[in-house]
């Protein structure tokens, strides 16, 4: 078996692939480890009412666009599977799957990198690791003081309402998967106590369209994320909500209140059966309300600048303010019986044996690629653009860094080269 690559990639989800596909396009013999298989994480890691929260059209993996006749609908995960699944047959990648990488490291500086995986060890001149930034559930320490008795899941372990036991539902967190898990128990007819963060909203449709056509419009999508007003904070901002679920719509979290959801602020503590909660539900919703309003302001700029003609929508008047809510309240009073934890995934690279990271675990990288020679991070969130860790954006950096990784294999043939030149030509480029 052959144990030495030009490249290999670390993990086969749709930034692999597309790594693939664009060393395949370019000649360059490769290899992908996969620890589980072609589309796992959203096979197992997601509810089973889940959908993209973006339109159809925006998934453009390189060389294969949605190929589906709903391009403003929204894929539902057994699609979204499908859709990677004939990615992958349309060009068939040298992908080994059910093969975890346990370490990563370099032999010398710019010497052959060392890959040990279950299958055995391999060598690569260039490696690419394309295994997201979304590993391990992160669940804070609070859930210890929850009793035994009550069931706790992280949002991607949870399925369906008919999963979890009879009795009210606690949610915490509200990014995309707490408010689209909430939605999906509440339109079951579950009571639902979520606990409100201080997560964006976005509106869905604005001035006829969908909102993510008008951003596209604008150029949003394209924005650099060194041209982005708060820098590489936002890396580690919340996504807004919204959903793509029944065609696509709001998620206004005090229209669900009205309907008989409970909302809370942020959980503070429990304390036996009693939770506690913070006094910042109103400046939460206000807040999430006005990046919506905001949203809203600057596609009216937009249009106004470009002289579109585009219907009007009236104003958002808000339908439910919190009055006298208790700050507390008791579990078994509740009849709460599950509880449900939104609260994100935490990175984990412990496995690169390669100086790369910052303090907070977070690889140093140019666009994806890293100050050590031959090393590169694909599908990240913000990686260089809103859409470097989704399917919009994924293309153009696995293109990038395939130009990269082809124009260092071909200097790394032709040693008398200057390499400082070299480098400084396509970290420009």
């Amino acid at each position: 078996m052959t144990t030495h690559y030009s490249v290999i990639i670390i993990g086969g989800g749709q930034a692999g692939l597309s790594m693939s596909y664009c060393l395949t396009e370019r000649g360059v013999d490769h290899l992908i480890f996969e620890k589980h298989q072609i589309g796992h994480s959203w096979r197992t890691q997601r509810w089973d009412s889940f959908c993209l929260v973006t339109p159809n059209w925006q998934c453009t993996l390189p060389g294969y666009p949605y190929p589906g006749s709903d391009p403003q609908g929204f894929m539902k995960k057994d699609e979204i599977v499908a859709y990677i699944e004939s990615y992958a047959a349309a060009f068939n990648p040298p992908i080994k799957d059910g093969v975890e990488v346990l370490k990563v490291r370099q032999r010398n500086e710019r010497g052959l990198f060392e890959v040990l995986t279950t299958l055995g060890d391999f060598t690569a001149d260039q490696v690419v690791i394309a295994a997201g930034g979304y590993h391990t559930p992160s669940i804070p320490r609070t859930a210890e003081r929850f009793p035994r008795t009550v069931l706790q899941l992280h949002s991607s372990d949870y399925k369906n309402p008919e999963s979890l036991p009879d009795g009210a539902v606690l949610v915490v967190g509200t990014g995309q998967s707490g408010c689209q898990i909430a939605e999906d128990l509440h339109l079951a007819g579950r009571q639902v106590h979520l606990c409100v963060g201080g997560a964006p909203r976005s509106p869905r449709r604005y001035r006829g369209k969908d909102v993510v056509d008008w951003l596209d419009q604008m150029g949003y999508y394209d924005l650099p994320i060194d041209e982005h007003p708060q820098k590489e904070k936002v890396r580690t901002k919340a996504n807004h909500y919204v959903t793509g679920r029944d065609g696509g719509r709001e998620i206004d979290l005090r229209q669900f209140a009205l309907e008989g959801m409970q909302l809370h602020g942020r959980l503070d503590k429990v304390d036996g059966t009693t939770l506690h909660f913070r006094d910042d539900l109103q400046a939460n919703l206000d807040q999430a309300d006005a990046v919506a309003e905001s949203i809203k302001k600057t596609i009216d700029a937009f249009i106004d600048r470009h002289h579109i003609d585009a219907p009007t929508d009236p104003p958002y008047q808000p339908v439910w303010s919190p009055q006298d809510l208790p700050r507390s309240i008791d579990l078994n009073a509740a009849h709460i019986t599950s509880v449900i934890w939104c609260t994100g995934y935490l990175a984990n690279f412990r496995w690169v044996d390669i100086p790369v990271f910052d303090g907070t675990g977070y690889p140093g990288h140019e666009r994806g690629v890293t100050h050590i020679w031959g090393l590169y991070f694909l599908g990240l969130p913000w990686l260089y653009t809103w859409g470097s860790g989704r399917f919009s954006g994924i293309a153009r950096d696995a293109q990038y860094l395939a130009d990269f990784i082809t124009t260092r294999r071909h200097i790394k043939e032709s040693p008398h080269q200057s390499w400082s030149v070299v480098n400084e030509f396509l970290l420009g480029s």
